[in-house]
This record gives structure tokens, sequence and C-alpha cells, in this order.
């Protein structure tokens, strides 16, 4: 079983930067080098969207065209795949970045875009762009 526990929201101006924390807890049997793990958001009102995603190893990222050079992603595994730690930067923040973030995990090899396929969610985590 995956759990995962998002954090790191809050308060942002236009401009500024944020850096949320995706921990994710695995087992012998879910060694977390196997999950993909994608950063989703909703604003209210709207669909659920990707905005950054890492496979397993780190060696493949995906960002929408939108947000290309805006967030970046990275993770950090602990050697027994146990735990994995996922940061999604964000850097020059507009309000229209305000939304519940959430991470989710997938056991596959590639990222994908689409929220259905993700058997596995955080909590979910505000972030707020405010001036």
């Amino acid at each position: 079983e995956v759990q995962l526990q998002a954090s790191g929201g809050g308060l942002a101006q236009p401009g500024g930067s944020l850096r949320l924390t995706c921990a994710a807890s695995g087992s012998v049997f879910s060694r977390l080098n196997y999950y993909t793990i994608t950063w989703f958001r909703q604003a209210p009102g709207k669909e659920r969207e990707a905005v950054s995603c890492i496979t397993g190893g780190g060696d493949s990222t995906y960002y929408p065209d939108s947000l290309q050079g805006r967030f970046t992603i990275s993770r950090d595994n602990a050697k027994d795949a146990l735990k994995s730690t996922v940061y999604p930067q964000m850097n020059s923040l507009k309000l229209e970045d305000t939304a519940v973030y959430y991470c989710a995990a997938d056991y596959s090899g590639q990222c994908s875009n689409k929220p259905l396929i993700y058997d596995h969610w955080g909590q979910g985590t505000l972030v707020t762009v405010s001036s």
C-alpha cells in the first residue's frame, strides 16, 4: 500500500515561489522507485489538471506546456525505496495558480496527466496566490 502526505501550501505573493512536499510511504510489496508521482491541482469550478510529474527513478519528468519554465519537480528516494519525497518547485507564481494541490502515485514507468489512472492520492494542500 502506498500512502501520500502533501504539505507546504500556504499564501504566496504574485511573482513569488513556493515548494510543496509529497511524502510517500510504501512497503516491501510497493517499493516507491516503481511509482510515478504526479502533482495535480484543482481550482474552484475547474477540472483537476496535472502540473508536474516524475517517474519512480527520477529519470523522466513532465510539465504541461503552460507551466514549462515555471514549475520543476524533483524526488529523493530512500535506499530501500520504502519512502520517497517529491518536491514540486513553483516559481513566478500567478493569481491563477491558486488551487488545491494534490500528489498522486501510479505503478507505472511513465508520466500521465490523466487523474483516473492514479490509484493513490494525498489529501491536498491549498495554495493561495494573492497580493
